[in-house]
């Protein structure tokens, strides 16, 4: 039931953004409701009669509010302007509350720039004691009529303040998700075209000393280029359905723990590595988002050996405990260059760091354990209720 109010709310809002002359018109018919009351109720013998020229003087003041988000200080003196009217020109019934004022107020605090404000400020300075003095003369009055207008100010300029929170929030959503898709196209494209760099180099030698070897070269090429199509119209028709709000786009699972295997092969066919994989630990089902993870560190960790270790052997170890999961990925190649900085693979390795704290794990990348080699080791907390869910 909770959940249903909620989605309620939600498509109620999205309407009131997407339709905002409707909205006004909404208010204002809302209002006009609220100041037709005095004019329907009994009435005390001797009060003010409720004439229609005065009714129609009242929603004469109503009216603007329809185009307050468009002109908010015109609206304000549009209204200041016909309640004067109607002080001035009839004895119609009182209002028990300045509707047409809270609202105008309101809105000038929520969309008007500080110059709109200021002005508005210094109008009603002049104009709510001037109203008081027609009506009633009193200080209760006055005192009672800054109260309520200072309070639709403070929840106008509270409004404002949490629309602009919204809108860094979608600012820093949007660069975050800039920077997800960079790194799924970096690990995606810088894969596939560093495979097919060397097989396309290793083709020309393998057709002059083995016909066979050439074949399966090329073989590669093409199943390497399919897969990478592949995932780019995964990831591109997510996108585009994210864009139509649903309409079109095809939402596949992202790639995980059991693709690993045909990435290894390809990585074996096309890079001539002896590629080891193993487990350790009691395996068992993983987060969608923990299990893309790992697919994409082992995907990078082997592009950055395939470019840049002259390897012979990498070894792919998946470990888990508890309540984490470790990545190691080993090669026996040149390690890193004496007196750098151990970053080999640049952009690729700052993303594995990302993807990996993103989780809320950590990465770790160097010289191997027995100083041959480099080593990339990713550990990846798993929730024990998460685990337990899937």
């Amino acid at each position: 039931m909770r959940g249903e109010l909620r989605g309620w709310w939600e498509r109620g809002r999205a309407s009131a953004e997407a339709n905002p002359l409707l909205v006004d018109i909404g208010v204002a018919l809302l209002v006009q409701a609220a100041m037709t009351m005095p004019f329907v109720v009994p009435r005390a013998a001797g009060a003010p009669p409720a004439t229609w020229a005065a009714y129609g003087l009242s929603t004469l003041s109503v009216l603007p509010l329809v185009w307050r988000r468009r002109a908010p200080l015109a609206v304000l003196f549009a209204v200041l302007a016909a309640n004067a009217l109607y002080r001035l020109t009839v004895d119609g019934p009182g209002q028990p509350l300045p509707y047409t004022g809270l609202v105008v107020v309101y809105t000038i605090a929520a969309l008007s720039p500080a110059r709109g404000r200021l002005v508005a400020g210094a109008v009603l300075l002049v104009a709510v004691p001037a109203g008081v003095w027609l009506n009633t003369r009193s200080a209760r009055e006055l005192t009672f009529s800054v109260f309520v207008l200072a309070a639709a100010y403070v929840f106008g300029r509270l409004t404002d303040a949490r629309r602009r929170a919204h809108r860094v929030e979608a600012e820093q959503a949007a660069a975050r998700e800039r920077a997800r898709i960079a790194r799924e196209m970096h690990d995606i494209l810088s894969h596939a075209v560093s495979l097919m760099i060397v097989q396309a180099e290793a083709g020309p030698v393998a057709v002059r000393a083995a016909p066979e070897r050439a074949e399966a070269a090329f073989d590669a090429i093409s199943a390497t280029g399919r897969d990478a199509m592949v995932q780019l119209r995964r990831m591109l028709g997510v996108l585009r359905e994210e864009d139509d709000g649903g309409a079109t786009g095809s939402r596949e699972p992202q790639p995980g723990i059991a693709e690993l295997p045909g990435l290894i092969d390809r990585v074996r066919a096309g890079g001539g590595l002896d590629v080891v994989y193993g487990t350790v630990g009691r395996v068992r089902p993983l987060p969608g988002a923990v299990a893309a993870t790992v697919f994409r560190v082992v995907q990078e960790a082997l592009t950055n050996t395939v470019r840049h270790a002259g390897a012979r052997t990498v070894t792919v170890q998946l470990s888990y405990g508890e309540s984490d999961l470790c990545v190691r990925v080993t090669d026996d190649g040149r390690g890193p260059q004496a007196g750098g900085t151990g970053r080999r693979g640049g952009h690729g390795l700052l993303g594995i760091r990302e993807r990996a704290a993103a989780l809320g794990g950590s990465a770790v990348t160097g010289r191997a354990a027995d100083g041959r080699g480099f080593e990339v080791r990713v550990r990846l907390p798993v929730p024990e209720a998460v685990e337990a869910g899937r």
